[in-house]
């Protein structure tokens, strides 16, 4: 097994090349943030930008919880790769990375200015200073469910490598973590609950919503919604928009991953006129 580390100051856009540089190096494992991922697919771990300190999420990128660091390992063992791409603020950090999961030692250790240009690394800088944002190499559906309540972006890039010049298409996600220092948000039950009003009323053929409750999980939140239809309408097809209708607003809205939209049909209006 071949270990290469890529090493850049914090926010200098180690997450946003690292899916590229893999590609380019025939990589198909990288260890970022507490993440073990292969290709668009996170296998184990839990990202560092979960964390609610600065500290925490060190901590967490370095595996120096044993249970975190356990799991990890374990996934490694059993995927075998050939090649991991290791991303580090420091060598330091690299080989600190390498002895906890017990991994050989790192045979090349790249820096992040040899794979971005200065003006690309500015640019990182001053997206991280002024926004607060981080990049997460995998696409937002893979880490939607574990980053629930966030606000997550995806970003698609296109590029054409190899002899071949083959066009391949690199998925990531930015986000804000909890962490960052332009303060946190929250998502009150009435302004959820509300969205979950306005997406029931707006399908026609609903005559009134009776109840609505909203239960948070770690990976998202259920929904239940009970209606009263207006006769004359296919009670499934509205019931199905409804469903539909509120996961879209919310997810885009809010960045709450939708686990369960349940509605039920309590009564159906007959117009006695």
């Amino acid at each position: 097994m071949k270990i290469y580390g890529l090493v850049g100051p914090s926010g200098t856009g180690k997450s946003y090349k690292a899916s590229t540089l893999a590609n380019e190096l025939d990589i198909l494992y990288i260890i970022d943030d507490g993440l073990f991922i292969r290709g668009s697919k996170v296998v184990a771990g839990i990202s560092a930008k979960r964390e609610a300190t600065m500290v925490a999420a060190v901590r967490r990128a370095l595996f120096m919880d044993k249970g975190h660091a356990s799991i990890v390992r374990e996934a490694i063992d059993k995927e075998n790769p050939d090649a991991i791409l290791i991303l580090g603020t420091s060598v330091n950090m690299i080989n600190r990375i390498v002895s906890t999961l017990e991994l050989p030692p790192a045979t090349e250790i790249i820096r992040i200015e040899d794979v971005a240009t200065k003006e690309e690394i500015q640019a990182a800088r001053t997206i991280r200073k002024e926004q607060g944002k981080h990049v997460i190499p995998v696409p937002t559906l893979e880490i939607r469910k574990d980053f629930s309540g966030y606000l997550l972006n995806p970003l698609r890039i296109f590029r054409f490598t190899g002899k071949g010049r083959k066009l391949v298409t690199l998925e990531k996600t930015v986000m804000r973590p909890t962490y960052s220092y332009m303060g946190k948000f929250f998502i009150s039950d009435f302004a959820l609950e509300s969205l979950v009003y306005y997406n029931a009323y707006k399908v026609k053929g609903v005559n009134k919503v009776t109840k609505v409750d909203s239960v948070s999980h770690t990976g998202g939140v259920v929904i239940d919604v009970e209606i009263i239809v207006r006769y004359g309408y296919k009670i499934h097809e509205i019931m199905k928009e409804i469903q539909i209708n509120i996961i879209n607003d919310i997810v885009e809205l809010t960045g709450i991953n939708v686990l369960q939209v349940n509605v039920l049909t309590k009564n159906i209006l007959v117009d006695k006129t």
